[in-house]
């Protein structure tokens, strides 16, 4: 159990992150994590293990989102007036900032649900393109068209007609 702990742990502030960025609420993505950790825990005795099982408890939280997207869509969506997320009552933004970030955010959503999971896979939680096939049980080489094709629109959807494809973008570097 213990072992279990030092593997899993550290993970879990990846596992926020990403949640997050598919859910776009704070509340149902911890919800979303902690259902997976139970997940992890119960099903622990079923996983590779040979490996890191990284990838493993990424296809769990990634399912469990996809499953509780479908359970929405057919009850319908709930949003309360009061919900205020609690970051940004701590500091504001500089107002550049919240617009790089609105824009950034209305980017990725015009993104399809595949190219976005693989972009926020690779670029966000520094999955190898390996481990992001296993996540999404594709083949590796569609994450990379994947990739490819969300890299390109999203860098089409921040900077326009100004985009020019010889030039790296400030808009694709990697998020840490």
């Amino acid at each position: 159990m213990e072992d279990m702990m030092l593997l899993v742990e550290p993970l879990i502030p990846a596992l926020r992150r990403y949640a997050r960025a598919l859910v776009r609420d704070r509340s149902a993505a911890d919800d979303l994590v902690q259902d997976c950790l139970e997940r992890t825990i119960s099903h622990w005795h079923q996983r590779r293990a040979e490996g890191d099982p990284r990838s493993w408890i990424f296809t769990i939280l990634h399912n469990l989102a996809i499953n509780q997207l479908r359970q929405k869509t057919r009850r319908g969506w709930h949003m309360a007036i009061d919900d205020v997320e609690e970051a940004t009552l701590s500091r504001p933004p500089s107002q550049e900032e919240g617009l790089h970030h609105q824009d950034l955010l209305r980017a990725l959503d015009t993104l399809p649900e595949d190219q976005r999971s693989v972009l926020l896979l690779v670029s966000v939680e520094d999955l190898s393109y390996a481990e992001a096939a296993r996540v999404l049980d594709i083949p590796v080489g569609t994450v990379m068209s994947r990739l490819s094709r969300a890299r390109e629109k999203l860098l089409h959807a921040l900077v326009g007609d100004k985009a020019d494809a010889s030039t790296p973008s400030q808009y694709l570097r990697r998020v840490k």
